[in-house]
């Protein structure tokens, strides 16, 4: 029976699509979210330190950004709904032994699994969504209702995970994946059609190899202040950048860089999202264990920084596609540096009105900050390039949040020691909180150069390079197929009967 083209699909099995793929961004997003209400109670059962506090959340992070590209370009290769498919099951199974975890490394290991089936769910569920709505209009609302998903999950993360976590315990947090990991299942082998690319990028092993070693061994040395393994990461970063250019269809296009809001774009994304992960972890952590709140009224105290984040977030989209991604981008980078900053230095925690509009300014900055990432980081890319650009946002992103909670956390320890006394976690908390707001600052400096005339005109040249470049390749390849010979110019056609 022939596969049934995205084209083909009528109006309403569309939008089940969409629903499906959006359950899966919501679990995905929602599980990290609720999960870092549940940090006290977890370092009380499991008796975690801070940096075993630290592995639990970047265990996944850290996982999740290394497999991004790779489930991305594997699911065009063997089938987008396979792959699909796949990632729901493992995302389930990592959720059950997450809830049955005996032991703080049990759950470290298990987060890990968790952070595979992840990495499968939100790239291919993006490229099933703008391969069934192939009319622009129908195309741009789609993935708009896709990007509120995150500030819907921000948003009741902290409310879901204080409510499961007081009632039931931290454990019932991974079970709530699993009813809406089989629905999603159960949906997608109904009515999600199989698709691949007509032209999937071959694999990169050693590339994938290279990043997650980088990605991994940094991690680890900022955590365990352990200088082995920067020094292993500095030699994968070496090996990425020697062996990634020899490549025809390298893991990273390292050209891409050569465009300013590309480049600005991923800093940007990490910035971003560094502040971010380490305001929440700070956060969390002192509204339970200095304030001594329950987990649900920590997270209904964090609820105005969540919800300034999914108002913001739509309006930044239709800002972006109006004025630009340059506006978004500054309006955000002050607004998370003013709210980090209320933090670093007015001790705004110890005061309630401060404290409020410390989250309201920061969460209006994150959500400001997200659409003009993914405009700016595709602006001026071909339109071949533009999936493979905006798959290196999304791990730029989930970079940015292992960093974030590897760099605020460990700062953080440094302060308090092993006992994390109320007495001394406001003040080692401090430096963390200028952490932060260096990333917000560096958020509106990069946003601000990256996204002029100058950085627009980098851009135009970088696309025109790889537009050539493809043209060429192109041109290559359909010579091989056909067996075109030089000299004589004759050839069959049986290789492009097989495309």
């Amino acid at each position: 029976m022939p596969e049934l083209t995205r084209a083909q699909l009528p109006r309403g099995r569309q939008l089940v699509v969409l629903a499906i793929c959006c359950m899966s961004l919501l679990i995905v997003s929602l599980d990290n979210t609720a999960l870092n209400v549940a940090l006290p109670s977890l370092r009380r059962d499991l008796g975690a330190s801070v940096s075993g506090l630290q592995w639990v959340i970047d265990a996944y992070t850290l996982v999740l950004a290394s497999l991004l590209m790779l489930a991305g370009s594997t699911a065009d290769r063997i089938g987008r709904r396979k792959v699909f498919v796949t990632g729901l099951v493992v995302f389930a199974l990592g959720s059950l032994l997450c809830s049955l975890a005996p032991n703080l490394e049990a759950l470290i290991a298990f987060r890990a699994v968790q952070a595979v089936g992840g990495s499968m769910l939100n790239p291919v569920a993006m490229s099933i969504i703008t391969n069934t709505f192939t009319e622009p209009a129908a195309r741009a609302r789609a993935i708009g209702v896709w990007g509120s998903v995150v500030g819907i999950s921000l948003a009741l993360g902290p409310l879901v995970g204080g409510v499961l976590v007081e009632s039931v315990g931290w454990r019932a947090i991974f079970w709530v994946n699993l009813p809406v990991a089989l629905v999603a299942l159960l949906l997608t082998l109904r009515y999600v059609p199989e698709s691949r690319a007509p032209r999937p990028r071959r694999a990169d092993p050693v590339g994938q190899l290279l990043v997650a070693t980088l990605l991994g061994s940094l991690t680890y040395a900022i955590i365990e202040t352990d200088p082995l393994f920067a020094g292993i990461a500095a030699v994968a970063l070496g090996g990425v950048l020697v062996y990634e250019p020899r490549r025809r269809e390298p893991l990273i296009d390292l050209r891409f860089f050569r465009s300013a809001p590309f480049s600005g774009a991923t800093v940007v994304a990490v910035c971003a999202f560094s502040g971010f992960a380490g305001f929440l972890f700070l956060n969390t952590l002192y509204l339970q264990e200095v304030r001594g709140l329950s987990p649900l009224d920590a997270g209904l105290y964090v609820l105005p920084m969540a919800g300034m984040t999914f108002v913001f977030a739509p309006l930044s989209g239709r800002l972006t596609g109006a004025r630009g991604p340059r506006l978004p981008l500054l309006l955000a980078g002050t607004a998370m540096a003013t709210g980090a900053l209320l933090f670093a230095a007015f001790g705004a925690e110890t005061h309630d009105p401060l404290l409020f509009i410390g989250y309201v300014a920061f969460g209006i900055g994150f959500g400001l900050v997200n659409a003009p990432i993914t405009n700016t980081a595709v602006s001026g890319m071909p339109r071949a390039q533009a999936g493979v650009a905006a798959a290196v946002a999304s791990t730029s992103r989930q970079v940015g949040q292992t960093l974030g909670v590897a760099v605020v956390g460990t700062v953080l320890a440094t302060g308090v020691g092993a006992g994390m006394s109320a007495e001394d976690f406001v003040t080692a908390a401090r430096p963390g909180y200028w952490v932060v707001t260096a990333c917000g600052l560096a958020v509106l400096a990069v946003g601000a150069l990256t996204s002029g005339k100058w950085a627009r005109r980098t851009a135009e040249r970088t696309a025109r390079c790889l537009e050539g470049e493809d043209e060429r390749q192109a041109e290559t390849e359909v010579g091989a197929d056909t067996g075109t010979d030089s000299g004589t110019g004759t050839g069959t056609d049986s290789g492009l009967k097989r495309r």
